[in-house]
């Protein structure tokens, strides 16, 4: 399993759940990630401390910049962030997926898709907190998934549909694990070839540099063949072996004296 933290991106109506969905999921992660702390970014507490006990229009972006700098400095400090806010556009989804891409680290998008009725109903079990014609408002405003190539839904639930949500959280973590660790292998092999191919073009230009010097002492010469020959042979032998320069010579030198019975002046090093 992979120690890497991330960043979850909920994604909701208001009165979907989103809260209970996230409440749970930090008890999850926790559990799963015991050495990373888990933190729960909820731009309703933001905003209380910006407009207290009122919605102001106009402060509004401040709220959004003071969110997404919240979320930014949690995850440096390596924690494990959770975005329980609305989500609705794609243009704020996308915001906190540049802020992952811009600190290396894996970004899943959650939606949390109760239907407007039951979201309507539970608003009003609460004592319509969010005005109904607000929740219309943004449901007809709501950004679709699948647009750009990277805003998709890691998962896709009803919270009214679901009797048991700590499975099915368990479940998501599986998955959300298992395509980090891909994301991990996959780096990690990138990174490898990187070098691999570095590393060869290396031992191919010092060889070819090295067959050069040599073919210009007249007593080669009669070799050249055979010589250019032994050097594929070489290159091929020690392809991905990472040797430095010095070991590079060192051990053509070696491997020609060897196959040509000859001594080759230690000029040509």
């Amino acid at each position: 399993m992979t120690n890497q933290n991330f960043l979850v991106c909920l994604v909701g109506l208001p009165a979907s759940g989103k809260s209970t969905f996230a409440n749970t999921l930090k008890i999850a992660l926790k559990r799963r990630f015991n050495n990373l702390d888990v933190k729960i970014i909820d731009p309703d507490i933001i905003r209380q401390i910006i407009t207290p006990d009122k919605f102001i229009h106009e402060k509004e972006h401040l709220v959004r910049l003071r969110n997404l700098k919240i979320i930014r400095e949690e995850l440096e400090k390596g924690n494990i962030v959770i975005s329980d806010d609305l989500n609705y556009y794609s243009s704020m989804r996308h915001d906190l997926r540049e802020i992952a891409n811009t600190l290396n680290l894996s970004f899943f998008i959650v939606h949390i898709a109760t239907p407007i009725e039951i979201c309507m109903k539970w608003n009003k079990n609460r004592g319509e907190p969010i005005p109904s014609t607000v929740i219309d408002k943004i449901n007809e405003k709501f950004d679709k998934f699948n647009k750009y190539n990277w805003d998709f839904a890691e998962a896709t639930y009803d919270l009214s549909q679901i009797s048991d949500l700590n499975g099915v959280i368990d479940d998501l973590l599986d998955s959300i694990i298992e395509k980090m660790d891909v994301l991990r292998r996959e780096l990690r092999s990138t990174i490898v070839d990187q070098f691999s191919n570095v590393d060869n073009e290396s031992l191919d230009k010092t060889t070819r540099i090295y067959v050069g010097k040599l073919l210009l002492n007249a007593h080669h010469i009669n070799l050249k063949k055979k010589i250019i020959k032994l050097r594929k042979i070489f290159v091929k032998q020690n392809k991905n072996k990472a040797l430095r320069q010095k070991e590079i010579l060192e051990s053509f030198k070696k491997f020609l004296e060897e196959r040509l019975n000859i001594e080759i002046s230690q000029k040509h090093l």
